[in-house]
């Protein structure tokens, strides 16, 4: 019979083995980790869309044999008619599933909302795309829509035209509100690594009943009013609203709603608050929120509040469900809780570990658009 300390040794080399595949050198929160360390990334683009967490799932409607790749050439935008080769072609106009790249670096001025059509996926890694100066990005009854990977800034209110729909059919649009992202009764929505900033009204809108959301990696930055989950007070379909809001990165120069919450439920994790001039969290109409493993740094002596409900002393608010699990406040930060424990209630595909918000700072350090090189890791 071997000596024991021989017959220990295979034991051990499994552990250390085992040990090495769970590691986690670059400190990547659980999304990047599942892709950006993989040199062949470019070669296995859909591979993404199994990578999200939260409330929006796992995105696999979005990849496999049925699914038409194509790429944007040209940094042009009809929105009536709307030429091959256009980021409006792919994401409206191209019937079917489709998963949209970029040739190229390129700056697009969209003349009037872009209407994403449901199971599209826009895939701006690899190069560096703007989509800034105009209209926005419109989810409109939609589902199964990926966005990944774009600078959205400086949107502006567009005069009432006419713009071509998802199915073909052209429509007079009003005046928009000059949101960058907008999503309306739309479902299973993933908005990941996009960096958003100085728009004329919202960074994100999630309205009129859309749920299913998971807002993941971003960063939120030189902005009054962020990120609106919830259309109105007396808008009650978005009682069914769930949104994860995880490992996004809010400043510097931000002012409110990172998010603003009416009557849904909110799993916010993860997310580095770098100041806020405001409130970071605030909400009406009895929203639920579990706030964990976040970072919340108050940016002034002021304004060191996390939370605000709204209107103050609302009497609705003995409904309220707010709790702060495993936070980090500095710089006289504070989370006023109210109410019971609200659990997300993930399915399998779905749930996901809250990492500690000791190490919030380095899973957020990438949060944005990133600059990949398709033949290394991202």
């Amino acid at each position: 019979m071997a000596p024991k300390g021989l017959r220990l040794l295979p034991l051990t080399l499994m552990f250390l083995l085992l040990q090495a595949a769970t590691a986690n050198p670059r400190h990547e929160n659980v999304i990047d980790r599942c892709w950006r360390g993989r040199g062949n990334w470019a070669a296995n683009r859909q591979r993404l869309a199994v990578c999200s967490v939260g409330f929006a799932g796992k995105m696999r409607q979005n990849r496999g044999a049925g699914v038409t790749p194509y790429t944007v050439t040209d940094p042009s935008d009809d929105p009536v008619s709307p030429r091959p080769g256009t980021l409006r072609y792919g994401a409206t106009v191209l019937p079917g599933k489709v998963w949209i790249t970029f040739q190229r670096d390129m700056h697009i001025r969209l003349a009037q909302p872009l209407f994403v059509k449901s199971f599209t996926a826009i895939d701006g890694r690899g190069a560096d795309v703007h989509i800034a100066g105009g209209a926005g990005i419109v989810l409109y009854e939609v589902n199964n829509v990926i966005i990944h990977g774009l600078q959205v800034h400086d949107v502006r209110a567009q005069p009432a035209g006419r713009v071509v729909r998802p199915g073909g059919a052209v429509q007079t649009v009003d005046v928009g509100d000059g949101d960058a992202i907008r999503l309306v009764t739309s479902s299973k929505v993933w908005i990941d690594h996009n960096t958003l900033s100085r728009c004329e009204d919202g960074l994100l809108d999630v309205t009129l009943g859309s749920t299913d959301v998971t807002v993941s990696n971003n960063w939120f930055h030189d902005h009054d009013k962020v990120m609106l989950l919830g259309h109105d007070d007396g808008q009650i379909t978005d009682r069914r609203m769930r949104v994860t809001v995880a490992f996004n990165r809010f400043g510097p120069n931000v002012n409110q709603r990172m998010p603003r919450i009416r009557h849904g439920y909110a799993h916010i994790v993860n997310n580095f608050y770098d100041g806020w001039r405001d409130y970071a969290i605030g909400g009406s109409m009895g929203p639920s929120v579990k706030s964990q493993g976040n970072l919340f740094i108050a940016s002034k002596p002021d304004s060191t509040n996390v939370t605000r409900r709204m209107p103050a002393g609302d009497v609705a608010g003995k409904k309220w469900h707010w709790h702060s699990v495993g936070d980090s406040f500095e710089n006289g930060a504070f989370f006023q809780q109210m109410g019971s424990r609200v659990r997300p209630n993930y399915s399998r595909h779905q749930a996901f570990p809250a990492a500690s918000s000791s190490v919030v700072r380095s899973l957020t350090k990438d949060a944005g658009a990133l600059r990949c090189s398709a033949t290394s890791a991202c």
